[in-house]
């Protein structure tokens, strides 16, 4: 896991979803624990997914005095993310990109991204989250990987760093629960086996 400097990801800048108001990140994690959870785009299908996943700890995470907050690298397909309810947290957007980039989110290329339109996998993961009425679409950057940060009170230390590898790589809800100490009955969905395009069909 490589190391984050939360001193200087602190002091990057998010817009909230809710009132367009800048904030430093720092100032989330000041009174409250936070999970923070890095979507590669608005409108992935599968990101969509792992937001509906995520959500299901929501109120064990409010219980316990710890916020769930939902990033964007951007606004394309924010309203719509919003209007369908696949979150239950605060969403925020780093317009640029800066927390992404400290936390070491790595960027695909079109090359990178081509093989996978045609695999199985994309085809299984579609359907399945079709099959729960999730869908996506191709607006925004479709370059951009995700992933997931967990900070103490304070900014006291960082309790998790989950970097994608895949776009279907995700942190089990069991794991965010355990790395705050929390106890949770929920668990994750079944894991989505995907590649890029399964995040934008």
């Amino acid at each position: 896991m490589a190391s984050v400097d939360l001193g200087r990801v602190g002091k990057n800048v998010v817009k909230s979803a809710e009132t367009g108001e800048s904030v430093e990140l720092q100032s989330l994690w000041q009174d409250q624990p936070v999970v923070f959870f890095f979507l590669r785009r608005f409108g992935c299908q599968v990101c969509r997914w792992m937001a509906s996943d995520i959500s299901k700890l929501e109120p064990d995470l409010r219980a316990s005095g710890v916020a769930l907050v939902g990033i964007g690298p951007e606004e394309f397909g924010l309203q719509e993310f919003k209007d369908k309810g696949f979150f239950k947290g605060s969403i925020y957007v780093d317009e640029q990109k800066k927390t992404y980039k400290d936390l070491g989110f790595k960027r695909y290329t079109a090359l990178s991204v081509v093989p996978a339109a045609l695999g199985k996998k994309v085809r299984d993961v579609t359907a399945k989250a079709s099959a729960e009425g999730i869908q996506g679409n191709f607006s925004g950057d479709l370059l951009q990987s995700g992933g997931m940060l967990i900070v103490a009170k304070g900014g006291e230390k960082v309790l998790l760093h989950f970097i994608q590898d895949s776009p279907g790589d995700h942190v089990p809800l069991e794991d965010i629960s355990k790395s705050l100490g929390i106890s949770s009955k929920v668990t994750s969905g079944q894991r989505p086996v995907c590649n890029e395009d399964v995040c934008t069909r």
